[in-house]
């Protein structure tokens, strides 16, 4: 049996699987707010005595590098170690897999109902598929075919330079660079990079805030939502929001490409993460793929590969089975 983790600084899921169900099936699922616990070790045992199951494998998510079975938790007072939670938890294997690597890795079994086409392209059969995911960070990955199966592999892109690729983008790199003396992908292309994009139009004069935002972003300690709303097609709405979100569209359309050209994903680009789902009618508009396709002499490359959203709000947790469930196979063979 195995027992699989998609830890957060927020909460933290654990789920169990057997080979005959396989990864889309589990036999028990369960979510913990994580910082009441001390550690994952104490969480996954009262999650055990919980369900009363004795699983003798682990795969578990975690936010951040993974570095020689090693990881410090992000937002979270947790060290994980392959060896020590093995030996604590009496399994046979436990492997940590960098978070996006587990999002990667659940790409091969998603449906039709998981995917929200962006572009239809032209999937190559083998080809390599990258994932590019804002949520309150700026993850990055991809996969490969190794002949027989994809293999998804760990990357830290989200927190490479960011590229502008036009004037306005190079005024706020400009504006961010006074901020923090280097401007990552991150900090324009996620939850925590939808302010900066906010302040930069602000505070250059893009156009005024209107008093009933300026009144609900003083009240929050997480003005991300309440700029995304208001940058919608509801009401209340804001021009201020509105070109925050279009800003934020072309950068990650741009982003999503540089990753498509790195590793060639001929096989498709996926959107995943926390944001993309909730703005799809923004994805839609037209912004997004100019971006992507904006290369130059390769945009005629990039407009034949299919790009999705991914729906699967459970796509960590689905990962972390499928490449346990793999790891379960070549251990027993």
């Amino acid at each position: 049996m195995l027992l699989t983790g998609d830890i957060g600084g927020t909460k933290t899921s654990l789920a169990l699987y057997t080979l005959d169900r396989g990864p889309k099936d589990a036999i028990v699922r369960k979510t913990f707010p994580s910082g009441e616990y001390p550690s994952l070790e104490v969480l996954v045992r009262k999650f055990l005595e919980e369900t009363g199951h004795e699983p003798s494998f682990g795969t578990f998510g975690v936010p951040g590098p993974v570095v020689e079975g090693r990881s410090q938790v992000t937002n979270l007072p947790w060290v994980v170690e392959e060896g020590k939670l093995r030996d604590a938890l009496q399994f046979r294997v436990v492997t940590l897999l960098n978070d996006l690597e587990a999002i990667a890795s659940s790409i091969p079994v998603l449906g039709d109902e998981d995917l929200h086409v962006i572009n239809r392209g032209e999937s190559v059969e083998g080809g390599s598929k990258g994932v590019v995911a804002p949520g309150t960070g700026l993850g990055e990955g991809f996969l490969v075919w190794d002949g027989k199966r994809y293999r998804s592999y760990r990357s830290e892109g989200g927190h490479a330079t960011f590229a502008p690729m036009d004037e306005r983008q190079a005024d706020l790199m400009r504006f961010l660079l006074g901020r923090f003396g280097h401007v990552s992908c991150e900090r324009v292309c996620s939850g925590l990079g939808i302010p900066n994009i906010y302040d930069f139009l602000k505070e250059t004069g893009y156009t005024s805030e209107p008093e009933w935002l300026a009144k609900e972003l003083e009240n929050t300690s997480d003005r991300t939502p309440i700029i995304m709303r208001a940058g919608g097609d509801g009401d209340p709405s804001s021009e201020l929001c509105r070109e925050t979100l279009r800003l934020f569209v072309s950068i990650l359309g741009g982003e999503a490409g540089n990753l498509a050209l790195k590793v060639m994903a001929t096989g498709g680009m996926y959107l995943g993460g926390g944001i993309p789902p909730r703005i799809i009618p923004a994805l839609e508009k037209g912004d997004f793929m100019r971006a992507f396709c904006g290369k130059g002499r390769l945009g005629v490359v990039l407009e034949r590969m299919p790009v999705y959203v991914m729906m699967n709000t459970q796509s960590a947790l689905l990962g972390s089975a499928c490449y346990g469930l793999e790891m379960m196979k070549e251990y027993m063979e």
